[in-house]
């Protein structure tokens, strides 16, 4: 695996945030609308495919995705940015990918 990749900030995807939050607010567990296969995790794996190329599975973005719920549901909410959690997920997701290339 690589150990520094350029992941950018996608445009905030404001339609799908509004469903994945009526959805959290109907009683869907977060953890789940954030995996689903239209949820947040598979939305980012689409726009940063250089992941697999770094050595990264789908699965194990997701497993990030779910640690970083908090920020993402902070945003849903209204109470964070898209660029500050989106951009603390990149530092989340570099950090991992330069543990895994440390490990060998």
């Amino acid at each position: 695996m690589t150990s520094t990749l350029s992941l950018h900030i996608p445009d905030e995807p404001i339609f799908r945030a509004q469903v994945w939050l009526s959805a959290v607010l109907d009683g869907n567990d977060l953890s789940d609308v954030l995996t689903w296969e239209d949820g947040l995790a598979p939305w980012l794996w689409s726009r940063w495919s250089v992941l697999g190329q770094a050595g990264m599975v789908r699965e194990d973005f997701a497993l990030i995705v779910l640690e970083y719920r908090r920020e993402l549901w902070l945003w849903l909410a209204g109470e964070r940015l898209w660029t500050q959690s989106c951009s603390g997920l990149v530092g989340r997701v570099n950090r991992r990918i330069a543990q895994a290339a440390a490990a060998g």
